[in-house]
C-alpha cells in the first residue's frame, strides 16, 4: 500500500511538471566574480 502511494505521488509530480507552464526568469542577473576564485 505504501508503495503505491509513492508510486501515485511520484506520478502526479510528473505529470504536473509536464502539463504546468513555468515562466522563466525575466529578471536580468549581473554578478561580478572576483579575480582571487580563480586559479591562474
Amino acid at each position: 500500500m505504501l508503495l503505491l502511494l509513492v508510486v501515485l505521488l511520484i506520478g502526479g509530480g510528473a505529470v504536473a511538471l509536464l502539463f504546468v507552464d513555468i515562466p522563466p526568469p525575466t529578471q536580468k542577473v549581473d554578478k561580478v566574480l572576483p579575480d582571487d576564485r580563480f586559479p591562474r
